[in-house]
């Protein structure tokens, strides 16, 4: 198949692009080149805005596929940064369908988050599964990181979020994703044909950009690392992420590919095999031979306290199985290069 990949000189993109090229696919790459993540442009890329209708008409043609990985990601800087969110992953997604449904390109492989959920499952003894509120910013400041039952104040049981948790987005970046599921929801409502909307979890591995406030927090961990200095993670270190191998990510966007779903269908990307993030910081500091992290205590708003996924739906329709374990996939991370901006 003829392939257009938007954002595949990115991150996860150039692993997708490479992963597809590997199926036997004929990839075309779109890229914006945005400064927050390509300060220093790859010398073989073009820049090609999505939010451009004519330039995406043109890279569209004869395409069969959209694998959609454009965006802007992370939790930003500050509130400044909301209108260039909305423009780049919402503008910019709703220009691409609009084209696709012109066009009649009819599959739409969307790169979606986890963040779509905010917090994720949880449990009262009292009463059964609930959703915590936003956790108020004086109990942060005071220490108190677990939410409590919105109904009693009693403590909550951590459980596994599957694709049916409604959408609660607590911050910019996660805003702008819930809409782009919203829109390709939409346009698939239409008839104008299926998408395949993957919502990745922690992803992490080679070619991570470093040094920047867009970045994961594993390349922020490895950064801090590769200077000497201790990894700083922030609460108590025990609020829990699932950790996913970039290389893992990109084989279930091969997947998605030939997955039979009608309309639109959402899918959790993920390990299955849940840590907390002071564990994940211990386990790279040891890798890398470093110190020791340090638990700060500090806290961000829009932070959410635990996320962790259900999988089951994707190894059940689209036959994927996360390969990387995280030990390994951080051991090999520890030495693997960072694209520097």
């Amino acid at each position: 198949m003829r392939i257009l990949v938007t954002g595949g000189a990115g991150f996860i993109g150039g692993h997708v692009v490479t992963a597809l090229r590997a199926a036997g696919h004929d990839v075309g790459v779109l890229d914006l080149l945005h400064p927050a993540a390509h300060r220093s442009p790859p010398p073989d890329a073009d820049r090609v805005d999505v939010r451009d209708r004519a330039a995406v008409a043109a890279m569209l043609d004869g395409v069969d596929a959209v694998v959609h990985q454009a965006a802007m990601v992370g939790m930003g800087v500050d509130l400044a940064d909301l209108p260039e969110y909305v423009g780049c992953n919402d503008l910019g997604t709703a220009v691409l369908l609009a084209e696709m449904a012109r066009v009649g390109v009819r599959r739409l492989v969307l790169a979606s988050s986890m963040v779509v959920y905010g917090e994720g499952g949880y449990a009262c003894p009292s009463h059964g599964a609930t959703s915590p509120a936003p956790r108020a910013a004086a109990d942060l400041d005071a220490g108190r990181f677990e939410p409590g039952c919105p109904a009693c104040g009693a403590p909550l049981e951590p459980r596994d979020v599957d694709e049916g948790a409604p959408p609660r987005p607590r911050s910019v970046y996660a805003a702008t994703k819930v809409a782009q599921e919203h829109l390709a929801q939409a346009w698939a409502l239409a008839g104008a044909g299926t998408v395949v909307a993957l919502r990745y979890h922690n992803v992490y591995g080679p070619g991570m950009p470093r040094d920047t406030p867009y970045s994961g927090v594993a390349a922020i961990f490895r950064s801090a690392l590769a200077a000497g200095r201790a990894p700083r993670v922030f609460e108590d270190g025990a609020q829990r992420r699932d950790f996913v191998h970039v290389t893992d990510v990109a084989a279930a966007n091969v997947l998605a590919l030939d997955a039979a779903v009608d309309g639109f269908r959402a899918y959790n990307i993920a390990s299955g095999r849940p840590t907390t993030v002071g564990a994940m910081a211990a386990t790279l500091a040891a890798a890398m031979d470093g110190p020791a992290p340090v638990i700060t205590g500090d806290h961000r708003a829009g932070d959410v306290r635990h996320v962790v996924a259900a999988p089951g739906r994707a190894r059940a329709e689209l036959g994927f199985t996360a390969a990387v374990d995280l030990t390994e996939g951080l051991r090999d991370f520890a030495t693997a290069p960072l694209r520097a901006l």
